[in-house]
C-alpha cells in the first residue's frame, strides 16, 4: 500500500529583525522531528533590520528537487510590503495569515484568511514584541496541522538561545490559544 503524496510550501515573510529566518528554521526542525523531508531557505534585504525578509519551508514525504517555495500553501505576512509582494503566489485554496499590526489592506477575498494583530498581542500579553515570530508560527502550526505541538516545542528548544526558551514557549502556548479561539465570539 503506497502512502499519499504530501508537499506543502510555506513562506514566512516580513522585514529584517522580526525573527522570520529563525521561525523558518524552527518549523523545518519540527518537520524533521516528524520524519518529513524538508528544505528551508531564506532571503533578506541589504539591511539586517528593516529590509525585506523571508523564510521558505517545504515539507514533503517525497524528494524535494527545488528548495525555494514558489506556489505557497501557506503565507505568513507580518508587513504590508511582504503581503503585497507574495500574496499572488498563494495557491487558490492557500492560507494567508496576516499580522494586522503591519498589514492593513489585503487584496484578496477568501475564507482562508486569518487576521490578527500578532505584534500588538505579543507586546500586550508577553511584554515584548520579540516573540511575535513564535506567536504567529504557533498560530500557523495549529491552524494547518503541519507539525505537532511536541515537535514545534522541540524545534524551539533546539533553536532559541537558552535564556529565551521560556518566553518563546509562552509565546507558542499563546499562539495555540489564539488559533483555538479564532472566530469564537465572547
Amino acid at each position: 500500500m503506497s502512502k499519499t503524496y504530501m508537499r506543502k510550501e510555506i513562506r514566512l515573510s516580513g522585514s529584517g529583525g522580526q525573527g522570520l529566518i529563525l521561525a523558518g528554521i524552527i518549523l523545518a526542525r519540527a518537520a524533521v522531528q516528524e520524519r518529513y523531508r524538508v528544505a528551508q531557505s531564506q532571503s533578506y534585504g541589504p539591511e539586517s533590520r528593516g529590509g525585506a525578509s523571508r523564510a521558505d519551508v517545504i515539507i514533503s514525504n517525497d524528494d524535494i528537487h527545488f528548495p525555494e517555495a514558489t506556489h505557497f500553501d501557506v503565507l505568513l505576512a507580518l508587513t504590508q510590503e511582504s503581503c503585497d509582494k507574495y500574496l499572488f503566489d498563494l495557491k487558490d485554496k492557500g492560507i494567508l495569515i496576516a499580522d494586522t499590526t503591519g498589514v492593513k489592506n489585503i487584496a484578496l477575498d477568501s475564507s482562508n484568511i486569518y487576521e490578527l494583530p500578532f505584534t500588538d498581542i505579543a507586546a500586550e500579553k508577553l511584554g515584548t514584541i520579540l516573540p511575535t515570530n513564535i506567536l504567529s508560527l504557533a498560530f500557523l502550526v495549529r491552524k494547518t496541522g503541519l507539525v505537532s505541538e511536541a515537535s514545534l516545542r522541540k524545534g524551539i528548544e533546539q533553536s532559541v538561545k537558552p535564556h529565551y526558551i521560556k518566553l518563546n514557549l509562552k509565546a507558542m502556548k499563546l499562539g495555540f490559544k489564539l488559533a483555538d479561539d479564532y472566530g469564537k465570539t465572547d
